[in-house]
């Protein structure tokens, strides 16, 4: 069954109510944005999803999301917000991520932009790119996130680029999770598509630009309860 991932989660109410559907990752976002969070409220929150997780209910695991971060700034952070999962979204290399994992026993996400001319490649030269720029994190990463360029866009990219990175994250054992304009209007036809392990969604979730819990619901329900078709 396809993974969900809430992302940009900032307060008690819309925590509580996600922690009532089956949802597998939250994320905080520690990089300027409209959604960041200080560590200390992401603290809060984290501590809300582990004394639930203590009590035995099941909860989903807790992703920051950093760009570009100091091992100062993730020290500082994972002090006061002790996370599962520490997501990088900028240009860390794959010793930056193995480093990461080993000083803080985090697992590590890290996150790749889709190119945003792949359309007029060769299809196996594309590939063959592609292979070559995530080469170097096998074994450094837990799990690996294809976005729009930019990230937080609410922007779709162009999902023929799919089957390379999940072909990549097959032979390296990883989970691949994809970003990017999502919505529950859309995430069936990903997943019948490209039966990706993951998907991640925060602006196809709000109104206004603050989450709501509707279209979270519906998000999650497009997801958890349509069996993924044969892929295409």
């Amino acid at each position: 069954m396809t993974t969900v991932k809430i992302c940009g989660l900032k307060d008690r109410n819309t925590l509580a109510s996600v922690l009532e559907l089956p949802v597998d990752h939250i994320g905080f976002l520690f990089a300027k944005s409209k959604r960041q969070v200080t560590p200390g409220e992401a603290g809060e929150l984290v501590r809300l999803v582990k004394e639930r997780r203590a009590s035995g209910q099941p909860v989903p695991l807790t992703v920051g999301v950093f760009v570009n971060p100091s091992m100062e700034q993730l020290e500082e952070t994972l002090r006061i917000a002790p996370l599962d999962i520490v997501q990088l979204h900028g240009a860390e290399s794959a010793d930056f991520c193995q480093l990461v994992r080993e000083r803080f026993g985090v697992r590590v996400y890290r996150v790749f932009s889709a190119p945003e001319a792949a359309a007029s490649a060769d299809g196996l030269e594309r590939a063959q790119a592609i292979t070559d720029s995530l080469a170097s994190y096998a074994g450094s990463i837990d799990g690996l996130l294809l976005d729009t360029a930019g990230g937080g866009t609410g922007r779709k990219f162009d999902w023929s680029l799919i089957p390379a990175y999940a072909a990549w994250a097959r032979s390296a054992g990883l989970p691949l999770l994809v970003a990017g304009g999502l919505s529950a209007d859309n995430v069936e036809k990903l997943i019948a598509e490209y039966s990706p392990d993951g998907v991640d969604v925060s602006s196809g979730v709000e109104t206004d630009g603050i989450k709501d819990i509707t279209k979270i619901q519906a998000f999650v329900e497009r997801v958890k309860l349509h069996e993924p078709h044969a892929s295409a």
